[in-house]
């Protein structure tokens, strides 16, 4: 009886995990809504941007902000929040890109809604031409990335576990987000916008404080990334999570090539500079590890270990 009870409570834990992931039936009715809207409403459908500003989507003088989401509020709430705090709102520029059942909403939502004087654009994956090597890495991926979540879900369903340390990560991994595309895109971000040199990555959970410019001024050195470490807590302090959070050290290739205690960075804010990226071959070194033979058992949480993996030793704090 008692191993029944626990059984029970072990999926109780793995359903709320699931729902509380799950899209909230308001934000729903919105998206079909907005949806709605573009199909009657001629100005849900004008171009994002209007004529005269398609010149800045190029324009290295400008503040380049990229979002990879499917959540119109989200996307909201960052845009807002970054134009309301920017000492230059003029000055910025703003790149949503989302899938395509996302992306009729999402036009409608910013076409309606002004945020000038900042300029934004909203592109749907379906509107890019991408080679046919990129098509194959992003299907190469995802069904990498489909196969580590089975593997923990089954993993969960036949172990008796509390909702604590290490099965707590497993219930993370099993984040419907974690099988999102939206994702795990931001690995081929400099094929997503092959003309831009510099950007700014936001998450879609992100409010803005203050203004950023100071970031996308800032000289990276040859380095991939600008990423945050920590916080006022002094210069030996680490007060997130540490790459033993993330990486399984009982792993040669992990023990060998990794500090345990090395100071994870955080990956909701990013500068990037996709020039570096580019010439340091990012992306293939990505698919390199997740084609490793026991890479899911590498990785606590995988889609950030597959960011620090690949960008390890490539980013300035």
């Amino acid at each position: 009886m008692e191993h029944e009870v626990q059984s029970s409570r072990q999926r109780e834990s793995i359903y709320w995990h699931l729902a509380s992931h799950g899209v909230p039936k308001s934000l729903h009715c919105l998206c079909l809504k907005l949806a709605e809207e573009y199909a009657v409403n001629a100005m849900a459908r004008s171009r994002l941007p209007s004529p005269e500003y398609v010149s800045h989507l190029t324009d290295p003088s400008f503040h380049h902000v990229v979002l990879l989401t499917d959540n119109v509020l989200a996307a909201s709430v960052v845009v807002s929040s970054t134009v309301q705090n920017s000492a230059r709102p003029e000055k910025l520029v703003f790149h949503i890109v989302t899938d395509k059942k996302t992306y009729t909403p999402m036009h409608s939502w910013f076409a309606i809604n002004s945020f000038r004087p900042a300029v934004v654009e909203v592109k749907g994956l379906h509107q890019y031409d991408w080679p046919q090597e990129v098509n194959v890495g992003v299907k190469e991926m995802l069904e990498a990335h489909r196969l580590i979540w089975s593997h923990y879900y089954k993993n969960l369903k036949h172990e008796d576990f509390e909702y604590e340390g290490e099965n707590r990560r497993c219930l993370e991994v099993l984040s419907p987000s974690c099988l999102s595309l939206m994702n795990h895109l931001r690995i081929y971000i400099p094929e997503l916008f092959p003309d831009l040199n510099k950007i700014l990555f936001l998450d879609d959970d992100v409010v803005v404080q203050h203004d950023l410019s100071s970031l996308l001024e800032l000289d990276l050195n040859g380095k991939v990334v600008g990423a945050v470490v920590g916080s006022s807590c002094g210069d030996n302090c680490c007060p997130g999570r540490k790459y033993k959070d993330y990486l399984n050290f009982s792993y040669p290739i992990i023990s060998s090539n990794f500090d345990h205690d090395h100071c994870a960075w955080l990956y909701g804010m990013n500068v990037l500079d996709l020039e570096a990226w580019r010439r340091t071959n990012i992306t293939a070194t990505y698919h390199k590890w997740l084609k490793l033979e026991h890479f899911h058992q590498l990785c606590l949480l995988w889609m950030v270990t597959c960011i620090l993996l690949i960008l390890h030793g490539t980013w300035l704090s």
